[in-house]
């Protein structure tokens, strides 16, 4: 008998809920959102190639595994999910020539996961959205209530996107917590950079502030995800 879609992350993954537009999303342990009535795994900043353009661009060399490390979350989310649609919320890749960075078995990797599926590759501004790579290339996408782009538009409503790679601070029993997180109020979230090699911008930056509404909240990633509001000076 065949299992119903997406029911393995029911039974064995952590995950935190949020409303958006009247639809229900999903925060997952990786920072990556599942739209579970749409069949569709979301993720932002996969940040590809990231350690090529470094050594490229300035000779340092950091050790080579973040794409595979990051193919391989992401691989994993896709079994959990089985979505029927993947959408990529731009830089993807780290820069415009990392794309070549990609050797032979990640490019077949990356076809493997897209095989049987929509695949939408969102142009970020680090790089414009892959066309050699399968899937479909779009500045942005309206499906149903929501809209998906890489940066956020003050004033829109529905809205996922990324590059702000936002990240929670905060002391916890007396130690420092820090750890990427999703923000979102009732018109908009942005998702935490989903790749290995990213940093994050704080959760209490102005420039997010400025974003949401009052009353926002923040999904920490992690083993389990969990929601808190928030702090008050990041919405002055």
């Amino acid at each position: 008998m065949r299992r119903a879609a997406g029911l393995d992350i029911e039974r064995s993954m952590n995950f935190c809920d949020f409303d958006l537009c009247g639809e229900r999303l999903r925060v997952l342990p990786t920072g990556a959102v599942w739209w579970p009535s749409a069949r569709t795994l979301i993720v932002a900043d996969l940040h590809l190639c990231k350690s090529e353009r470094i050594a490229r661009r300035s000779g340092q060399m950091l050790p080579p595994y973040e794409t595979r490390d990051t193919l391989m979350r992401l691989d994993a989310d896709l079994q959990a999910t089985r979505p029927a649609r993947v959408i990529c919320l731009g830089d993807s890749f780290d820069d415009d020539a990392a794309r070549s960075g990609l050797d032979e078995a990640e490019t077949l990797w990356i076809a493997r996961m897209q095989a049987g599926r929509d695949w939408i590759w969102i142009a970020g501004n680090h790089d414009p959205a892959p066309v050699d790579l399968g899937g479909a290339a779009l500045d942005d996408l309206c499906s149903g209530a929501l809209t998906f782009r890489h940066i956020a538009v003050p004033g829109a409503v529905g809205e996922l996107s990324g590059h702000y790679h936002p990240k929670a601070r905060l002391i916890l029993r007396g130690r420092a917590i820090s750890r990427p997180c999703c923000l979102y109020d009732t018109g908009r979230a942005i998702l935490p950079a989903y790749g290995t090699y990213t940093g994050g911008l704080d959760w209490t930056d102005p420039g997010l502030a400025r974003l949401f509404r009052p009353g926002a909240c923040a999904i920490l990633t992690g083993t389990r995800p969990c929601a808190l509001p928030v702090p008050q000076r990041a919405r002055a």
